[in-house]
């Protein structure tokens, strides 16, 4: 059972500095798959510090997993946000309808496109 946690350990070292990497080379934006390695990190090393003692660890990495937490559900707050704001679109006086009055088509804001 030991060298569970120990893997544990070791995978949540890797998560978090493969995440800080990605980030870091622009190969991602520090986006929710970045929090979310930060947040399966934390969670390992939460683990392994508790079996192993190491009370400042542990400590350090509560303090993560909450930054991560709270920076993963902020970013969901945002992105249901956006999906519903629509801008919508006056069609031009010329394009009428067959009652003669103006259409009205809802654009998607730019900021939902990038989604």
């Amino acid at each position: 059972m030991e060298l569970l946690w120990e893997i544990t350990g070791w995978a949540g070292a890797v998560a978090m500095l493969c995440a800080y990497m990605t980030v870091s080379m622009g190969w991602i934006k520090p986006g929710t798959t970045f929090q979310a390695a930060n947040l399966f990190g934390s969670c390992a090393f939460i683990i392994n510090g508790t079996l192993h003692g190491a009370w400042p660890s542990v400590a350090t990495n509560v303090a993560w997993f909450l930054i991560s937490a709270v920076a993963l559900l902020r970013m969901r707050g945002r992105q249901e946000t956006v999906a519903v704001e629509a801008e919508p679109i006056v069609v031009p006086a010329y394009v009428t309808t067959d009652t003669g009055t103006q259409m009205v088509i809802p654009r998607p804001s730019a900021a939902a496109n990038c989604a």
